[in-house]
């Protein structure tokens, strides 16, 4: 199979219910955007996270592909994908919960950083906020189901603690904002 298709040289590219589309439609940038998302976990895996968040990020990152074929297929296609789930939502709830009791308490803002994967995981977190501001802006446009935007919010909840977890586990303080 050739990597090159030469399908979208005039801008257009095709969903996964094979309607096209052109490559600046509110649908293809947000996909686009979770693509990007889950390119940064796979950064912040390739610098030693540890174990356990890695864990977490190697789901996340299949339920970020499953989270791309969602966004590409309408809801009403006739074709059977793998959409996000409830259960994916509630695991990160789970996890956020599981963090945030073994660091210390949040009273201030914290600057994004620490260690590599600590900051590129806050990274993922910006990246995941404009995710979620584009499935909302899509959402008004077409129906998306409600489930993309709320697996988003939590996703980057979660990635904000998986930051200070991994800075936490590696022994790296964060940095407190101050005026």
């Amino acid at each position: 199979m050739k990597i090159y298709t030469k399908t979208g040289d005039k801008g257009s590219t095709s969903l996964y219910n094979g309607n096209r589309v052109q490559k600046s439609d509110l649908r293809v940038e947000t996909y686009g955007t979770v693509d990007e998302l889950n390119t940064i976990i796979g950064i912040v895996i390739a610098h030693d996270v540890p174990k356990l968040i890695e864990d977490d990020l190697l789901k996340i990152s299949k339920w970020l592909f499953n989270l791309g074929s969602d966004l590409a297929t309408p809801l009403d296609s006739k074709i059977n994908i793998q959409r996000i789930q409830k259960e994916n939502i509630e695991y990160l709830e789970k996890k956020i919960d599981e963090y945030t009791i073994k660091l210390p308490e949040l009273k201030n803002f914290i600057l994004p950083g620490g260690s590599k994967p600590g900051a590129f995981l806050h990274q993922a977190r910006t990246v995941c906020r404009r995710a979620e501001r584009l499935a909302v802006s899509l959402s008004e446009k077409e129906t998306i189901g409600e489930l993309p935007v709320i697996f988003l919010n939590r996703l980057s909840d979660y990635l904000f603690t998986a930051a200070r977890f991994s800075n936490h586990l590696l022994g790296i303080n964060e940095t407190i904002w101050t005026k």
